[in-house]
């Protein structure tokens, strides 16, 4: 690892020497304020090129140089690298002319050495039940599992759905886990305010080796507590976008977290709430807890 990272930066160091070297043997004529004009838009583009070329061979070496953009995602990652929670609460969706359809729910997750568990178990407003293992390595690759409402094993979800209606709601299956933040390309915006926040603004970009039907997210992060109030993401070639935000940030268990989510979808009236109403944030789960066959061999016997 150290002469992969010692190459990176020979490379980089070298492409950055002929660059300035290129950008000093230009004449730019007799203008002299011409040539210090072209000077400083040559400055600003070595040093792009080189942020660039960095980012490719060895991204710690951006966040190095930006210790924001560090602060923003390591301390995103770390939050959910710190998951171990039970919850209990309703998802619901609330049409354009006020009708609520509503859904109760259970939900539990933990980290564990080898990534994220989280088992979603959706129920109502008849009989029908669904059930979610989301899984989601350090690397932030992610599997679904689910038992949907008419089947009794559990199989996995074909990356095709994965941006299908939860239930009819604004929520989709991929929407249930974070793994934005674990992408590889993250850029610090300006930062704004969010309400009455002040917020870092990360853009997180996807490339052909995520899974994930979103092209970025870009989420405005409370920079006292480092969880975000405002997220939008946008989709794959359609520009589409979809908001979230996030109401009532509590700590529970030494973890902040929210009470409520709302999403909306650009375009589509109307929007759907999930709402946190119980639960725990140290609940000490094993792997066992996550036996999505056995958790739906257990509805099944209820009934």
């Amino acid at each position: 690892m150290g002469a992969i990272r010692a190459l990176a930066v020979y490379i980089a160091m070298t492409f950055l020497h002929r660059i300035v070297m290129l950008s000093r043997s230009r004449k730019f004529g007799r203008y002299p304020e011409a040539r210090g004009a072209n000077c400083a838009f040559g400055t600003i583009q070595v040093s792009t090129a080189l942020l660039v070329l960095l980012s490719l061979v060895h991204p710690s070496l951006v966040f190095a140089a930006n210790p924001d953009l560090e602060t923003v995602v390591t301390g995103s990652r770390q939050r959910i690298e710190k998951l171990d929670y039970r919850a209990t609460g309703r998802l619901t969706r609330v049409e354009g002319d006020g009708k609520r359809t509503s859904y109760k729910f259970v939900a539990k997750a933990h980290w564990f050495p080898d990534g994220l568990r989280l088992l979603f178990e959706i129920s109502g407003p008849g009989p029908q039940k669904t059930s979610l293992l989301l899984q989601m390595s350090a690397s932030g690759h992610v599997t679904i599992e689910a038992v949907l409402p008419g089947e009794k094993a559990a199989s996995v979800l074909p990356f095709e759905r994965w941006n299908d209606p939860l239930v009819g709601t604004d929520f989709s299956y991929e929407d249930m886990v974070e793994s934005y933040f674990f992408w590889k390309h993250q850029e610090l915006l300006a930062p704004e305010k969010y309400g009455a926040r002040d917020c870092f603004v990360l853009k997180s970009v996807s490339d052909s080796q995520d899974r994930t039907y979103y092209e970025s997210v870009t989420s405005w992060i409370d920079r006292g507590i480092l969880f975000p109030v405002h997220v939008v993401k946008t989709l794959r070639g359609k520009g589409q976008q979809k908001e979230f935000i996030y109401y009532g940030l509590r700590q529970v268990g030494g973890a902040w977290s929210a009470s409520q989510v709302e999403a909306k979808l650009q375009g589509k009236p109307g929007s759907s709430m999930l709402v946190i109403e119980g639960g725990s944030g140290k609940a000490n789960l094993g792997r066992k807890d996550f036996d999505i066959g056995q958790s739906s061999a257990k509805a099944e016997k209820a009934k």
